[in-house]
């Protein structure tokens, strides 16, 4: 005759997997077309010039370019991307001028 009642099993201990969110492209980075930038749940960050949003809210770069995070109205953050060509511009603005 058993002494000790049976010891039940816990209905916890089961969890998902992270689903790898976040930024994947920071401010400065260089980008080409289609590389993901933002994946999130919902809009957090709006597309901004030069950036395209997929059905899942992810926002992936339209143009090759370098990052550039920004806020804007209404406390929303925006992500767009700087096309090649006004990225040298702004860096060598010298070595344009003399051509």
């Amino acid at each position: 005759m058993a002494h000790k009642k049976a010891g039940g099993s816990s209905r916890n201990g089961r969890d998902s997997a992270g689903r790898r969110l976040g930024v994947k492209k920071f401010g400065g980075e260089i980008v080409v077309p289609g590389n993901i930038i933002v994946r999130q749940r919902g809009t957090k960050v709006y597309p901004g010039t030069g950036v395209g949003i997929g059905k899942d809210h992810t926002l992936f770069a339209l143009v090759e370019g370098r990052v550039q995070f920004k806020d804007g109205k209404l406390g929303r953050k925006f992500v767009a991307v700087e096309a090649a060509g006004q990225v040298i511009t702004a860096m060598m603005p010298e070595t344009i001028a003399a051509e």
